[in-house]
């Protein structure tokens, strides 16, 4: 078993290998996350990992709030996530490379990072100025019979994306799809209009074929869905919406 010990970055979304992440971080918790990523040098992975939320908040409230108006927020690196941190969060996430961290004026940070890795959650450290935590990396297989689901995936892809264009009245003709099966299943499983525990379903499937599998089902439901309820939104196949952490 590889393990690993990293910065945990944990958000109402779900990231996947290959996707990128948009981050606008302003709590001083992830600054200090931030400037400690900085002193890892340009030519190295400046890696920590992402986890969704699985019961708590992204944000750590900063004032007084119901139902106890005199109540004091909470601090530290763990605010927002119980006294034990890991049992607010899914066991799954996926490892970040930030290629871009560009630190503001007022001390905020403006991140572009891409997960790389798939990784379960062993143990969260919150002693610290940031949570960190201790995790074992999961290879990615194929499975049995990845490429000809990949194409099936793809297909259905497209008539959801019709779908999809069509509710907002535009075309997405001349987007490039890839063909690589891991790529497929994690590209669909990203841009899929999806609730949390569905992409995290995807995320945490044994192998790409099952991913895949899935996927094929997903996407034929919700084409249908679409067909009736033409105002679905579509999202940005490329990026998550901007996190505020």
């Amino acid at each position: 078993m590889t393990t690993v010990r990293l910065p945990l970055f944990p958000l109402n979304s779900v990231l996947f290998p290959g996707l990128v992440l948009p981050l606008n971080i302003f709590e001083e918790r992830y600054r200090a996350m931030m400037r400690e990523l900085l002193k890892t040098g340009e030519d190295e992975p400046r890696r920590f990992a992402v986890v969704a939320i699985r019961d708590g908040r992204e944000a750590a409230p900063t004032a007084p709030g119901l139902p106890d108006q005199t109540a004091l927020p909470e601090r530290g690196p763990a605010a927002g996530f119980g006294a034990d941190p890991i049992q607010a969060f899914h066991r799954m996430g996926c490892v970040a490379d930030a290629a871009t961290v560009r630190e503001r004026e007022d001390g905020s940070f403006e991140v572009l990072a891409t997960g790389t890795t798939r990784v379960r959650l062993l143990s969260v450290d919150s002693s610290g100025p940031f949570l960190t935590a201790e995790l074992e990396e999961i290879p990615e297989d194929a499975g049995e019979g990845a490429g000809a689901l990949a194409e099936g995936v793809l297909r259905a892809f497209r008539s959801y994306q019709k779908r999809l264009a069509g509710a907002r009245e535009r075309s997405l003709t001349g987007v490039e799809l890839p063909d690589e099966p891991s790529v497929v299943s994690y590209l669909v499983a990203a841009a899929a209009v999806l609730d949390i525990p569905a992409k995290q379903r995807l995320l945490q499937a044994p192998d790409t074929a099952t991913r895949l599998a899935e996927e094929l089902k997903l996407l034929r439901a919700e084409t249908a869905v679409i067909r009736h309820l033409p105002s679905l939104p579509a999202v940005d196949l490329t990026r998550a919406p901007t996190s505020p952490n």
